[in-house]
């Protein structure tokens, strides 16, 4: 898998609210209403990343979920960052 030109990058990204390009990744924060709503989000996630063999970098403290999504093989993103995405927001949305 080829990794994308910023340039493609931030064109996609005009098809998702709420995500922008950081640090090499595709970059996104959750806030749920508490501990237990993070956590149950993380898991749907872990579910679909593990079916996919793509795994997200991501951290939570309390209510709060950061995410970076980023293809290490790829040393940027691909579209397989773009597709666990999609796949993020549906479930959390």
């Amino acid at each position: 898998m080829k990794a994308l030109s910023e340039k493609q990058i931030n064109e996609k990204l005009k098809e998702f609210e709420g995500w922008d390009y950081h640090e090499g990744a595709l970059h996104t924060i959750f806030e749920f209403e508490d501990f237990k709503e993070a956590f149950s989000a993380m898991t749907r996630i872990a579910f679909e990343a593990e079916k996919m063999q793509h795994h997200p970098e991501w951290s939570n403290v309390y209510n709060s979920l950061e995410i970076y999504l980023s293809t290490h093989d790829a040393d940027g993103v691909t579209e397989k960052d773009f597709e666990l995405a999609k796949i993020i927001d549906d479930l959390i949305g």
